[in-house]
């Protein structure tokens, strides 16, 4: 995943708010986000068998992103999305899960961690070694460490924020509207990340579309107070000739004992 935004303890009616684009080579065979073992709610790589973003019945979030440095690139590295499932079926709590992973973080390429529920959060990426608590306000991520002001994440928060003071019911097509836009960055407000000045430009906007790379889903969490987990996800092709909404609701109750329901 390439861009996530998140409201966290901003909101009256839910203190968890995802907004996120996932951007891959359109080869790459992905399946769109469903249950897994009735257990774990995320889309799935089948390629390396793991997940960008997910949360499971007890209401466990997790979500990566890759930070981008050809330099120190790995092919034979441990695959980063695993990391997401792993937390999800886990029973360990975050900051134990964190602890084990820094022991075995250098085996990945690097990455950026968000995972907790919507009571904490906690921050972990794997080039830094950096390990915190998210405050309570708006965040943002895209292929660097958290809440570094790339024009795409600075415009992502702004827009999410200005979502924030609108009614309820207007929260997914004004984050839907969000997540699709395809407005690309100056060139005298790109990062240089190292893949030359023509990638840093299509890759700049919060929408990507090139022939091969591009934006493949983008997804909504809503938590709202009363324990319901709204999980939106729009995929799109690579032609932008077929887009499929799949919408998924339950309530949590923090244990094994969740009921599910789920609308397409």
């Amino acid at each position: 995943m390439c861009l996530l935004v998140l409201a966290y303890r901003c909101h009256p009616e839910f203190p968890l708010i995802v907004a996120a684009n996932r951007d891959e080579f359109f080869r790459r065979p992905t399946a769109p986000a469903d249950f897994w073992n009735n257990d774990i709610l995320a889309g799935r790589d089948l390629e390396a068998g793991g997940t960008w973003m997910g949360v499971n019945r007890t209401g466990r979030f997790a979500a990566l992103t890759n930070v981008r440095d050809p330099k120190v690139f790995r092919a034979d590295a441990k695959s980063r999305g695993l990391i997401v499932s792993d937390f999800l079926v886990s029973e360990k709590p975050a900051t134990d899960f964190l602890t084990q992973l820094a022991r075995d973080c250098d085996n990945y390429n690097g990455f950026n961690l968000v995972l907790g529920d919507s009571n904490q959060l906690n921050y972990f990426n794997n080039i830094t070694k950096e390990t915190l608590e998210l405050s309570s306000g708006i965040h943002g991520l895209s292929n660097d460490q958290l809440d570094t002001p790339w024009p795409k994440v600075t415009r992502a928060k702004r827009g999410l924020e200005k979502a924030l003071t609108g009614s309820p019911d207007m929260l997914e097509p004004q984050l839907f509207e969000l997540l699709r836009n395809d407005i690309k960055a100056g060139d005298d407000e790109l990062p240089d990340t190292g893949v030359g000045i023509e990638r840093e430009r299509w890759l700049s906007p919060i929408f990507i579309r090139t022939k091969e790379y591009g934006t493949r889903c983008s997804t909504l969490l809503l938590s709202r107070r009363n324990g319901e987990i709204q999980y939106i996800e729009r995929t799109f092709d690579i032609d932008l000739q077929s887009v499929v909404l799949r919408r998924h609701q339950f309530i949590t109750t923090g244990n094994a004992n969740t009921s599910f329901s789920t609308i397409y």
